[in-house]
């Protein structure tokens, strides 16, 4: 079973996927090639990887993990696509130390910004990275799904305080070190050169529906994915996604 098919995998990617694999096929049809050259920059052990080269395509996942690239190995033999994956140790502040620029018809950072020092840098990186008419995959943690979070766990100090931090931290306990709201991330996004040609939710409701209740009633994983793909698009929800996904596309 592919990772997109498993209940808990699919809640966390469905809505990212389905906006990745058309944004490649649009690529393939303008490269005149059915397989791409992508880079996923922060690709870890292979979520979005690993299916991608399932379809055909070439893909260098850059990670800082050598545990993490370990796992993608193995991930991608036991998918049948270990000639498609190339794992390579770095960062996307480093990019360039580890693959060539312009070498990309689309570049995947996700779960990245959250964590380097310049995100506006890796955001150039990514886009030098890519050819002419590539595309860029951004996904980023969002500030308004955290606020909500706290709040409704009682935490309304620290919901205040998130909503007020320039990182949109919410106290010192805080693992992720970055938040962005949407018009940050296609701000970086179109100051880097690319068109922003959509902006979706991710996680609106997922991480707030109790999980007993979506691993025991019949048909609520998918009742959840289907809401989930209804309000991705809409603005009035971006405000209250955990994650904040933004496709950014070169244009020639």
């Amino acid at each position: 079973m592919s990772d997109q098919l498993r209940p808990r995998a699919s809640l966390r990617t469905a809505v990212v996927w389905e906006v990745l694999k058309d944004a490649l096929d649009r690529q393939v049809k303008a490269a005149g090639r059915d397989a791409l050259d992508v880079l996923d920059t922060g690709g870890g052990t292979g979520n979005f990887a690993v299916p991608a080269a399932r379809l055909g395509h070439r893909v260098t996942v850059v990670d800082p993990s050598p545990n993490a690239l370990f796992a993608l190995e193995r991930r991608a033999a036991e998918a049948g696509v270990a000639d498609r994956v190339r794992g390579v140790q770095g960062d996307i502040l480093g990019l360039f130390d580890v693959v060539e620029r312009g070498g990309f018809d689309a570049v995947l950072c996700h779960g990245v910004l959250e964590y380097v020092d310049d995100p506006a840098e890796g955001v150039r990186n990514a886009v030098a990275a890519l050819r002419p008419s590539g595309a860029l995959s951004l996904l980023a943690a969002g500030l308004g799904g955290a606020v909500l979070a706290r709040a409704l766990a009682g935490h309304f100090t620290e919901a205040r305080q998130a909503l007020a931090d320039p990182a949109g931290r919410w106290g010192e306990g805080d693992p992720v070190p970055r938040r962005f709201t949407a018009e940050q991330l296609a701000e970086l996004v179109s100051g880097a050169g690319l068109e922003v040609g959509a902006v979706h939710g991710v996680r609106v409701f997922a991480d707030l529906v109790p999980g007993v209740l979506v691993d025991t009633e019949p048909g609520a994983v998918d009742a959840l994915l289907k809401l989930e793909a209804a309000v991705a698009e809409l603005p009035a929800f971006h405000s209250v996604a955990t994650q904040l996904h933004v496709l950014g596309e070169k244009r020639p």
